[in-house]
């Protein structure tokens, strides 16, 4: 089945009320956000432009539109805010019951290392 449909298309908007597209058929100057990151842009604020049409699973699926000329260059993170993200990381991978760094993330359901969580690891309590 073809994903083109002539429903879908609408590029004065009278339909849609934005500029509408089918499935593949946008006019270059359109991207998405997905494609402004892959090219290293971003929207910048800007309103969506226009959108893109299919139907898919579940119904009829979306796709909005950005004009590259008004995308601006991605921002670059600051060293403090990549400090930040280390330091998070790291404290992600840090025990809190015996202090060590591990080399994997901490599962949040057992709040400790899996060596922490493994009963093996410790003796059995008695049954009082």
């Amino acid at each position: 089945m073809s994903r083109i449909r002539a429903a879908y298309w609408d590029p004065d908007g009278d339909r849609y009320g934005i500029p509408t597209f089918w499935w593949r058929g946008a006019p270059p100057g359109y991207a998405t956000r997905r494609q402004l990151r892959a090219a290293g842009l971003r929207p910048a604020g800007q309103p969506v432009a226009a959108q893109v049409l299919w139907r898919g699973v579940g119904g009829t699926r979306a796709a909005y539109l950005y004009r590259v000329d008004l995308a601006r260059p991605k921002r670059t993170a600051t060293p403090a805010q990549l400090r930040a993200v280390r330091a998070a990381l790291t404290a992600r991978r840090t025990c809190r019951i015996c202090g060590h760094e591990r080399p994997y993330y901490i599962p949040r359901s057992l709040g400790e290392c899996l060596t922490c969580a493994d009963p093996a690891t410790f003796p059995e309590e008695e049954a009082a």
